[in-house]
């Protein structure tokens, strides 16, 4: 008895202490807990921005912060740290996803990516060419590009909200589709909103890259190591008048995907991606959702630059909640009508029309893309806020389509 007491009394704490730390490894890894996250802070901004303390807000993210070594010194607001530095590590992670993806995923095999591939593309263009139709030429254009894109964690996160009962075949498809979106997200960001490169700084990046390749050849596998080489590409890409996060997808891309036999347990691009998973979903985007959602509400349309305003908010809110899901829906119906592919195992129609309400998220991408297609406060909060009701919108119509289609089936 003795024995057993003094066995077991060590044993209940310690059992305690493992159930709560696979919880929170469950919580860190959880679509559904970063797409809340996400919710939480893009609510928190828009109260922020519209309470008696807004100007706190907007002089936060405009203060300047900056390191100095002698007589060099880089100094940029807290906005431009969030949107074009820690930005920089989301898109790293992302260029690894598109890198794994393409090695050993659903991109890897060209015939079972050609269905999301179809589906992303016309998520792409419908959205597109409803923001084309409903503004009219001139400025306003530049922000075609808005409706483009999906945000991942969001979208991914709703369809975890909805629990057992969907096809895993559904979540596949539409992280695919998420991830090739933001692929041709980055590309749209690298042609268009890229304007007057200095192609001589190229040279600048190039080295920087050039450094990375050869720590790979000597075999240097530890993160940090990449840090000096990275920023250089950073410093680089960002001198040329491209976007700097752009660094972080080239940098994703090249990150190696084989283990090195007796030295490694997983591959640095697995390994390196689950280490920054709980850093970019609980960290980064928060805090850009935070500095980007705080769209003030209390102007009411008086004058032509309130109506642009107003024409851009209606037609990002258009082109992401209707043509995010027609495109989808059209671009899959013809492939699977041609007999270029079929729909996955186990799903319907209805799950692909669901896929195409959760696509309508826009959210961190869009929002990204809106701060690089409009200079004018007024134009981009207006970007902003056709943005977040767009996917708030497309958030609750997939959860009570999502609802419906698992009711049918228990019926």
């Amino acid at each position: 008895m003795t024995q057993t007491s003094s066995h077991c009394g060590p044993a209940a704490p310690l059992s305690f202490a493992h159930r709560c730390t696979a919880r929170i490894a469950r919580l860190i890894h959880s679509d559904a807990a970063g797409g809340v996250m996400l919710l939480l802070a893009a609510a928190a901004a828009l109260a922020w921005a519209n309470s008696p303390a807004q100007d706190s807000y907007h002089a936060l993210w405009h203060a300047t912060l900056g390191v100095s070594l002698g007589a060099w010194e880089f100094v940029q607001s807290a906005h431009f740290w969030v949107n074009d530095v820690l930005m920089t590590v989301f898109f790293l992670v992302v260029g690894m996803e598109i890198r794994r993806e393409l090695h050993s995923g659903a991109l890897a095999e060209p015939r079972q990516a050609l269905l999301p591939m179809m589906a992303a593309l016309g998520g792409v263009a419908v959205p597109a060419l409803v923001y084309v139709a409903l503004v009219p030429a001139g400025e306003l254009l530049r922000g075609w590009a808005i409706p483009t894109a999906t945000d991942i964690a969001f979208a991914v996160g709703v369809l975890a909200l909805l629990g057992r009962g969907m096809p895993p075949a559904l979540r596949v498809f539409l992280l695919t589709l998420a991830i090739i979106d933001d692929l041709i997200a980055v590309l749209i960001i690298a042609l268009f909103y890229s304007g007057g490169l200095q192609w001589s700084m190229l040279l600048i990046a190039a080295l920087g890259l050039l450094g990375v390749f050869c720590m790979q050849a000597l075999g240097i596998r530890r993160a940090w190591f990449y840090v000096l080489p990275g920023a250089v590409l950073w410093w680089g890409i960002w001198q040329t008048g491209a976007h700097p996060t752009l660094a972080g997808v080239v940098l994703g891309l090249v990150t190696p995907v084989q283990m090195l036999q007796g030295r490694e347990s997983a591959a640095p691009v697995d390994r390196v991606a689950c280490s920054l998973h709980p850093w970019v979903t609980f960290g980064i985007m928060p805090l850009f959702a935070l500095a980007n959602a705080g769209v003030t509400l209390q102007s009411a349309p008086s004058n032509a630059l309130d109506a642009s305003s107003a024409v851009v908010t209606a037609a990002i809110a258009a082109a992401l909640l209707l043509g995010k899901p027609a495109g989808v829906m059209l671009m899959s119906w013809l492939a699977v009508q041609s007999r270029l592919c079929a729909l996955p195992p186990h799903m319907r129609w209805s799950h692909m029309l669901l896929a195409g309400l959760l696509s309508g998220i826009g959210f961190t991408m869009s929002i990204f893309i809106g701060t690089l297609a409009f200079a004018d406060a007024a134009l981009l909060n207006a970007a902003k806020l056709g943005v977040l009701a767009a996917s708030a919108s497309a958030a609750i119509a997939g959860l009570i389509w999502g609802l419906r289609i698992k009711g049918a089936r228990r019926c």
